[in-house]
């Protein structure tokens, strides 16, 4: 799966980087092309000398390669690379990462990166364990990267072993996963509404809710990884939401109304739909043209039903579409679930409820069930980029 990929490898400053040849040496058995970024203090652990032997290829770590004015393109490297990899990751590499602090050519490349970036973490248990660095690698994951860790899963509750890199086997395994996963539903499109929807009451009011859209991003990422042409529909959300991967096409909106007219345009030629939007179900029976200012001790504002986006896709959809709808609940979860399932004509439907602690809106983590005719199926919390994997692994496309 990696033959003719182009890797590049970003080393930092950690006693972990002589494993960096090993990863070096599989991947190029495995036919990946592989240029290596690496800090300053990176080259105080592992010579460029044996890394370009490896690559046969110059190491890059300054921004200047001579006093001619010739200089190393941070740009090129992240339009050439199918893949950025950094192995090891010290804690300071992941900060800097998470904050933007380009002061070095490994942090230019990644700020300039098209292609997924793979990130293995290496430092000492207490680092790992500091919740600077665990907010840090929360960061990370929702910009889209993937962290590969020791031990099972992503920010488990038992640290034994957590913070020493992974073995190299292992992180060369996660790559060829991610490769062989991308050709899963090529050729097919898919419709996924995000966030919110905001209702004007007037120019500067309205009537919306706490969704921030992580969610759909991450199930949006997951289909394109997979080879999916993805239509993003998105509300409005925070303007540091963004999606990295190319093969999502993202079309803003703002009103249920908005939201509506967009997917009525492209669910007839989509081969699935995940209505992950937290669709506001009334707005104002009229927006005021100007800000309304405060008269007396009450206002009675009149709400008009808005359109159904799920209803109408339902209606309209053919047998080989598959239509998946959310639903988040306070009580009752299953049997609302199960008849909003029916209601909508959803193949099938994920629950989750704010009684659950960590997922909801504005959490980077989920628990949810998956209803369908064939039953019910809970998962554990996870983090939202791995809720997406399993809603997907569910379309069969």
């Amino acid at each position: 799966m990696l033959q003719g990929k182009k890797i590049v490898l970003g080393i930092t400053g950690s006693i972990a980087a002589y494993k960096s040849c090993l990863i070096i040496r599989q991947l190029i058995k495995k036919g990946a092309e592989v240029q290596v970024v690496i800090t300053p203090a990176g080259k105080e652990f592992i010579t460029p000398i044996t890394l370009s032997a490896l690559t046969s290829k110059p190491v890059i770590s300054e921004f200047f390669s001579q006093r001619d004015g010739t200089w190393h393109s941070h740009v090129d490297l992240g339009l050439w690379a199918d893949a950025m990899l950094i192995a090891p990751a010290t804690a300071a590499t992941i900060g800097k990462m998470a904050n933007g602090i380009a002061d070095n050519m490994l942090i230019t490349t990644y700020l300039s990166m098209k292609a997924p970036v793979f990130v293995a973490p290496a430092m000492d248990l207490d680092m790992y364990a500091h919740p600077s660095t665990q907010q840090n690698l929360k960061t990370l994951q929702s910009y889209g990267n993937h962290i590969i860790e020791s031990g099972t899963g992503f920010l488990a509750s038992k640290l034994e072993g957590k913070g020493r890199m992974e073995e190299p086997e292992n992180i060369v395994a996660s790559l060829e996963s991610y490769f062989a996963g991308s050709c899963s539903m090529k050729g097919k499109k898919v419709l996924i509404t995000a966030g919110p929807t905001y209702e004007k009451i007037d120019p500067v009011r309205f009537i919306g809710n706490y969704s921030s859209g992580k969610m759909g991003f991450a199930l949006a990422e997951e289909c394109a990884r997979r080879g999916a042409q993805v239509e993003l529909v998105c509300g409005p959300v925070s303007a540091s939401m963004q999606a990295a991967h190319p093969g999502v096409h993202r079309i803003d909106v703002e009103s249920a109304k908005e939201m509506h007219e967009a997917c009525l345009s492209f669910f007839p030629s989509m081969d699935a739909a995940i209505l992950c939007a937290a669709v506001a179900d009334f707005a104002p029976e009229t927006v005021a043209e100007r800000k309304i200012k405060r008269t007396g001790d009450d206002m009675l504002i009149r709400l008009k039903p808005n359109p159904d986006i799920a209803a109408s896709l339902g209606q309209i959809k053919e047998k080989h579409q598959t239509l998946v709808g959310f639903a988040l609940e306070t009580h009752d979860e299953e049997a609302h679930a199960q008849d909003k399932m029916k209601r909508k004509n959803f193949d099938f439907i994920v629950l989750n409820s704010l009684n659950d602690e960590g997922a909801g809106f504005r959490t980077d983590t989920n628990k949810i069930s998956i209803i369908s005719q064939a039953g019910k199926e809970d998962f554990p919390l996870k983090s939202k980029q791995e809720v997406a994997k399993d809603i997907v692994d569910r379309l069969n496309l």
